[in-house]
């Protein structure tokens, strides 16, 4: 038998990965193996904001796609995730926003003790250092660096001022009491330089001789003897063996992943794994469902402004930046709308970025420009995760089913008409060389307001805000504890235990799960 052994073991030192596993090494009789399919988050491409880019479609990223969206004219939706140490932390726009108090309150009226807002906030603050200070909404002295932006570029300043003008309140913290407004984000970010939950947790913990961090480590399946699970297998660049745990499994490889890797161990729907060859161990029907995630589109257009990072920036002038001399990162403001008076909380959120969004992102930034957008904040449309072949190496079958739900169609419609609102405001036409009737000539906007031709629009523009959720339902799937019913000693840590959305952007809510389940796990132990 393999000697290789630890008291828990975590899958994937992403957001709350990081947050699970250093948490847990600090008792130091325990012994905690962090497992990452990734290679570790090393060098300027990691640490500079504006380079998030740059690392999409490349080898420190999952690449999912949808299969065929029909409410996306039958396109697939191309669905980023980080394939390195810090996951998705160490490749998103680094917004922080933990979501609305309605949010939470929900999740525990469906059935999770400990889950209202009230309970959660102490986590969020327990992780944060805001340069703010503290207050009953914020915290200081946490691992996680949370600050205002450096420097702002103009034309996203001027669509705050705009957004105003057209009749929104300005909101000085989407954290704080009220959530509905425009404004800027607080960014999880240090001197300028990126704080991924790996820089936050990770580094302050890797003196501890209790955590090993195993990177380029894939997680093939758990190996189970009955209920219980006593290893996991893993191919390290090409070599498999079995890891062994004496306690517990904590799954946090997002909500693609997770519930990707209960399938290939045989815990799921048991007529869906015997008919792609696993067989299975525990039927748990709900693994895979209830996928949600945040879709919308962008509005663009053209200024007379450079790039945010053009063909001649190098490097070295974007790390300069850092010190006030440009932009730090793409989208630094944006707001929280609600599309009528009978909605409990903001259920339209608003991205402004700069640049031309084309190809769902994917385009290089070279045409001078702003963009932003709108998504609905908490879906109704339902998709899944299922497995793809019995080979743990194939990549899950994803289908978000987008905007499914006609309540979110005429959301994510009243969302754009809100947005034009504010592109035809005075101050931000004045900085800006097209219009909105030189953007629908150009692609880039609808033709007009009418309900047609903003579904067009939406039709063929719309993609993944990269918000996955869901798919390993807390209620469903995990307790409220988040361990996975039926099994001994699994649970699962990360955005995919989520009941419901978040009204906003997840990272931050990943750590706080990262932080809940630590917590959960550290009680149970005494």
């Amino acid at each position: 038998m393999n000697a290789e052994a630890y008291d828990y073991i975590v899958v994937g030192a992403g957001s709350a990965g990081c947050a699970v596993a250093a948490r847990l090494s600090e008792d130091p009789n325990v012994t905690v193996a962090l497992v990452e399919a990734g290679p570790p988050a090393r060098g300027r491409l990691f640490e500079i904001p504006a380079l998030f880019s740059q690392q999409l479609k490349t080898a420190f990223d999952w690449d999912f796609e949808t299969e065929p969206e029909p409410r996306l004219g039958g396109r697939r939706a191309y669905l980023p995730r980080g394939r390195v140490i810090g996951g998705t932390s160490s490749m998103n726009t680094m917004l922080y926003v933990r979501g609305h108090r309605h949010d939470y309150d929900t999740w525990e009226r469906l059935g999770n003790p400990g889950w209202g807002y009230d309970d959660v906030l102490p986590f969020f603050k327990k992780s944060e250092d805001n340069e703010r200070g503290a207050d009953d909404f914020h915290g200081v002295g946490g691992p996680l660096a949370v600050s205002d932006p450096i420097s702002v570029h103009p034309l996203l300043t001027a669509w705050v001022e705009a957004a105003q003008d057209a009749g929104h309140k300005h909101n000085p913290d989407f954290n704080g009491p009220e959530q509905e407004g425009v404004g800027y984000h607080q960014v999880t970010q240090r001197n300028g330089l990126r704080c991924s939950s790996a820089a936050a947790f990770l580094e302050p913990a890797a003196g501890r001789a209790n955590l090993t961090v195993l990177p380029s480590t894939t997680a093939l399946r758990i190996c189970f003897d009955g209920s219980q699970a006593v290893g996991l297998q893993v191919d390290h660049l090409g070599t498999v063996r079995t890891i062994r745990v004496h306690r517990e499994i904590v799954l946090s490889l997002g909500a693609y992943n997770s519930p990707h890797l209960l399938l290939q161990s045989g815990v799921g729907p048991a007529d869906e794994l015997s008919a792609g060859g696993i067989t299975p161990l525990h039927n748990l029907p709900d693994v895979g469902r209830n996928m949600q995630d945040h879709t919308g589109c962008f509005l663009s257009f053209f200024s007379r402004t450079e790039p945010v990072l053009g063909p001649d920036t190098s490097w070295e002038e974007q790390l300069l930046r850092r010190h006030g001399t440009g932009p730090m990162a793409w989208n630094e403001v944006g707001g929280f709308f609600s599309s009528g008076d009978d909605v409990p909380a903001p259920d339209i959120q608003v991205h402004a970025a700069l640049g031309i969004v084309r190809d769902e992102g994917l385009a290089a930034p070279l045409e001078p420009g702003m963009s932003f957008g709108p998504y609905v904040a908490r879906p109704a449309s339902r998709g899944s995760v299922r497995l793809r072949h019995s080979h743990p190496y194939a990549k899950p079958r994803i289908f978000h089913n987008y905007l499914d739900d006609a309540d979110d169609r005429r959301r994510l419609r009243e969302g754009v008409r809100l947005c034009m609102r504010i592109a035809r405001e005075p101050r931000l036409t004045a900085m800006l060389e097209s219009d909105l009737r030189a953007a629908a000539d150009a692609g880039l906007a609808p033709v007009s307001d009418s309900d047609r031709d903003i579904d067009d629009f939406i039709r063929t523009q719309s993609f993944s805000f990269y918000h996955p959720s869901g798919t390993c339902m807390m209620g469903k799937v995990v307790d409220h504890e988040l361990r996975v019913y039926g099994l001994g000693n699994v649970r699962v840590a990360d955005t995919s235990i989520m009941p419901t959305l978040v009204t906003g952007n997840t990272n931050a809510p990943a750590i706080m799960i990262g932080e809940k389940a630590a917590s959960f796990i550290r009680a149970s132990t005494g």
